[in-house]
């Protein structure tokens, strides 16, 4: 409904009664709209009270209020006698991260760092400037309230393979325990050890879940719909970080239930420039910020700093206070404290879109008044089809050899004609407008199935560094994906699966056909042969957002590590860091639950050390 529109002066004047109802209507949409991220909902900031008093020494301070930090300053804020700061670069989250629906209608805002990788001719050319786009979370819960609230551990042989590595205590069984200790399910809220609320609610397109399931079904794929956490070979329904139509990040689980905490401060849009360590460069005495972005302040820390900023911006932090690669640090004339691999590991999901026409001329378009329908039903009864993301999901191992997947595939239906969603998806994504243009008018007739086949167990690393000393300025991110040929074919065999799934009865039911944008590159190509498949990836890649690794945990005995397996920084007595950073390999699964277990682990760490 154009604005335009909504300026009409009707023909006929309502004598008092219709206005007063549609001005009820209108009060009652509005205040519902300021309530769903009301400041209530979120910890008091403590900036003020900072700029009129200064701030005296905290026992620990939190840098990052993310999946990770918000855990550690919650835990560690149980001890009454300790006190703790948290310093987190954004404000409260937007209204969009508490619709679940509204994923992708973050990215280039304000709630996110909206990096961009280095170029590459083998991956994200389909993207706006050939550039694969990395948002990060910037608000309270991080990347936990910009996420598509998955919640999933991992495999056992993720976490035995750290172990393996030399990192004792990050084995499965070591690990399990801090996954249960974390999770609070939707009916349980009496709950005394669980903060992050998870729920299983039901596909809303049921169309979808059912032509899924049966066509995964007929190529003889496990169907597990009660999902035990485990990231292994089957369809599930994925848990979901979502209560009563609303995202329950780790910041609202941890963070704000525990906000009221005498010795727990919290203050907002306070980004950390630097750690000061002391002369032996063993020890951080204090951390500077910029608050608001314009006061410069700093707090002095008691007993340890914890690092939670997140995989792109731990390591950025850590290289602009002097701890990184030495030759790399003096090419920007910054001193070195600490000579440390910080950067070198960057992991990531990457991820490859394939598109299905269903329906074609059969769909039912949406209409202006179904998608008021939508928006009513969430502002008003926090259902329909906004207060959850699809949950069916395909974990695949493509040899079909191993209870270990190596491809996961999300779904994201848009139906017919449903041009504003297409737009917030494609815009979120940073795809171009030729691939977004095409993608449009196909939509003009059908439904369109989008199918995200991430690979969960990349061989290719990238890496990131800083491009000036200024803090201000973005860090270099070089993605590296398919630098390895093993996961160029991986994914050409998901590509496969997904041509198997085209020619199943339950997917002929719904006449799904394979949506191929135009691309002049792979046109040369014949059609979903190798060579075309092998051209299209490199366009229709892009990340999942599951970016670690870049602080890597490991044996002090390890060349390549930066933190060991308690997670304080090498060479310094007080600095610790959690968050998916110290992930030694991404795990096969969404990064967020992972980063929990780390967070609850490092708050037993610091207890253990500092019980006494």
């Amino acid at each position: 409904m154009s604005s335009a529109n909504i300026e009409l002066q009707c023909a006929a004047q309502s004598v008092g009664t219709v206005n007063t109802l549609v001005t009820t209507l209108l009060q009652a949409l509005l205040a519902a709209q300021c309530a769903i991220s009301a400041p209530e909902l979120w910890p008091s900031d403590y900036a003020d009270q900072a700029l009129k008093n200064g701030l005296d020494t905290y026992d620990f301070v939190v840098v990052g209020a993310g999946s990770g930090g918000s855990v550690v300053a919650s835990r560690l804020s149980e001890n009454p006698n300790w006190n703790v700061l948290v310093l987190e670069a954004g404000g409260d989250p937007p209204q969009e991260s508490e619709v679940p629906a509204l994923i992708f209608s973050m990215e280039e805002t304000s709630a996110v760092y909206n990096y961009s990788t280095e170029p590459s001719d083998k991956a994200c050319l389909g993207l706006i400037d050939g550039r694969c786009y990395f948002p990060r979370g910037k608000m309270i819960g991080g990347s936990g309230g910009a996420n598509a609230l998955f919640y999933v551990w991992g495999n056992r042989k993720d976490y035995d393979g750290w172990a393996e590595a030399g990192n004792t205590g990050w084995g499965w069984d070591d690990v399990v325990p801090y996954f249960e200790r974390s999770i609070r399910p939707v009916g349980n809220e009496s709950d005394p050890l669980g903060y992050l609320t998870i729920s299983q609610l039901p596909d809303t397109d049921t169309d979808i879940a059912d032509m899924l399931a049966q066509g995964s079904a007929e190529l003889g794929i496990p169907q597990k719909w009660e999902f035990n956490d485990i990231s292994e070979p089957g369809y599930f329904k994925l848990p979901r970080t979502i209560g009563n139509g609303r995202r329950t990040s780790p910041a609202k689980g941890y963070l704000s239930r525990v906000s009221t905490r005498s010795n727990l401060h919290v203050i907002k849009e306070a980004h950390v420039t630097k750690l000061n360590f002391d002369d032996s460069g063993k020890k951080v005495n204090s951390v500077s910020f910029i608050l608001q972005g314009k006061y410069e302040l700093n707090v002095t820390i008691g007993k340890e700093l914890v690092v939670s900023a997140g995989a792109i911006d731990s390591p950025k932090l850590l290289m602009l206070s002097g701890v990184g690669p030495a030759d790399h640090l003096k090419q920007l004339d910054i001193p070195v404290v600490q000579d440390l691999p910080v950067g070198d590991n960057l992991y990531d999901h990457v991820n490859v879109l394939t598109f299905l026409k269903l329906r074609e001329n059969v769909a039912p378009n949406v209409t202006t008044v179904d998608t008021l329908d939508i928006i009513y039903k969430y502002l008003i009864h926090q259902n329909g089809t906004l207060d959850r993301t699809p949950s069916i999901t395909g974990f695949i191992n493509t040899l079909k050899n191993d209870t270990y997947p190596d491809i996961e595939v999300h779904h994201i239906i848009i139906r017919r004609n449903d041009q504003a969603t297409w737009q917030i998806f494609a815009s979120g994504l940073y795809l171009n407008d030729n691939i977004t243009d095409q993608v449009s008018k196909a939509l003009e007739a059908a439904d369109i199935l989008i199918m995200f086949n991430f690979l969960l167990t990349p061989k290719s690393k990238g890496y990131m560094r800083l491009q000036s000393s200024n803090y201000k300025d973005d860090p270099k991110l070089v993605h590296n994906y398919f630098s390895e040929s093993e996961d160029v074919e991986t994914v050409l065999r998901a590509m496969r699966f997904q041509e198997q799934l085209v020619n199943t009865t339950a997917y002929k039911a719904m006449n799904a056909t394979m949506l191929l944008p135009s691309i002049d590159e792979c046109d040369a190509y014949e059609l979903r042969s190798d060579d075309y498949w092998r051209c299209y990836l490199k366009y229709f890649s892009c990340t999942l957002y599951h970016q670690s690794a870049t602080v890597k945990m490991a044996p002090e005995t390890d060349e390549t590590s930066c933190v060991n397996p308690r997670l304080q920084l090498r060479g310094v007595d007080n600095v610790r860091v959690a968050d998916a950073s110290v992930m030694p390999k991404v795990p096969s699964a969404n990064t967020n639950a992972g980063t929990v277990m780390i967070g609850e682990k490092v708050a037993d760490f610091i207890r253990e050390d500092w019980q006494n």
